[in-house]
């Protein structure tokens, strides 16, 4: 059974959605969900002996949503996962990120590897601190096109998810889904233009499903989440004592065959790029015919990934 309510952390409130009792599992979401975005997953890791925690995250669905841009930074992120375990009244948690939860995921783990013993990310890879910013990275290599430059301007991206909620997250999950959808804007054109809208929905997401995220978007809109991006550089600038350090804990991925974010930018694999610098990470598990939204569309499979690891990693050891 899940249950819900409202916890203090980090100065904020956080909604969170919650199954079980055993050791904590924080499930982390990314860009545009909310807690629902787990619902096949909190009651597996129920059934596996563990308390599972789905927060909706800073800005969305019913936890707070400060005003200011730089209040959406790496390190806030990072602190309200950490304050949600001791929120909680656990000692350590084991963290599974999806989207930009898996980028919160991956930095909690460099941060704080005494909270955090071990992680799984979903979709987006770990990618070490790079020589320059990272939007400035981009420009050199010539995608001044991509989707992070159009997110940067306040109120552009906002206008156009706003003017149809439902039928932004339509496209959005259709869109980055199955056959996926370049991550690039062209000139004179929404986000949302690019996305290939199918005439049904896919068969993970109903129309109840889409009611439900829907509402969410409806009473909070999507500033909150846009704001995220809008600490890029921020966050590279932030993590700069960082840079260099390793996640030594185990660690886990899974991503979807078919996901634009995993495809190489200038002939790098991402993908081979986190196999060099994680050296306790288990062989990625990449799913045949999955997007990007991998947790919902391909959930047995998902937690058949996820659910030996995480029972692993919260064994005590010998």
């Amino acid at each position: 059974m899940i249950t819900h309510r409202d916890v203090g952390a980090n100065g904020i409130r956080l909604y969170i959605a919650e199954a079980g009792a055993g050791p904590l599992v924080i499930l982390c979401h990314g860009f545009p969900e909310s807690w629902y975005s787990w619902r096949h997953q909190l009651p597996a890791l129920a059934g596996a002996g563990f308390h599972a925690v789905a927060p909706d995250m800073r800005g969305y669905g019913g936890t707070d949503a400060p005003a200011a841009v730089d209040a959406y930074h790496m390190l806030h992120l990072v602190g309200d996962v950490v304050g949600l375990v001791k929120a909680l009244g656990h000692e350590q948690a084991l963290l599974v990120g999806h989207d930009w939860g898996a980028a919160v995921v991956w930095q909690a783990a460099l941060l704080r590897s005494d909270l955090f013993p071990a992680v799984a990310a979903l979709s987006v890879p770990f990618r070490p601190r790079g020589a320059a910013a990272p939007l400035r990275l981009l420009r050199k290599a010539g995608l001044d096109n991509h989707y992070w430059f159009y997110f940067q301007e306040e109120g552009v991206a906002e206008r156009e998810f706003e003017r149809d909620p439902r039928l932004a997250l339509r496209r959005m999950f259709t869109g980055l889904s199955g056959e996926g959808s370049p991550l690039t804007v062209p000139a004179g054109h929404g986000f949302l233009d690019g996305m290939t809208e199918a005439p049904d929905l896919p068969t993970w997401l109903t129309e109840a499903d889409l009611d439900t995220m829907t509402a969410d978007f409806v009473r909070t809109g999507f500033r909150g989440g846009l704001h995220w991006y809008r600490n890029l550089d921020r966050n590279w600038e932030l993590l700069a004592p960082w840079a260099g350090a390793t996640i030594t804990q185990p660690a886990l991925f899974i991503a979807g065959s078919n996901d634009p974010v995993i495809a190489p930018i200038g002939g790098r694999s991402p993908i081979a790029a986190m196999q060099a610098a994680l050296p306790q990470l288990a062989p990625p598990v990449l799913i045949d015919g999955a997007g990007h939204f991998i947790q919902q569309e391909r959930p047995d499979d998902v937690n058949a990934a996820l659910l030996p690891f995480l029972t692993a990693c919260a064994r005590p050891p010998s």
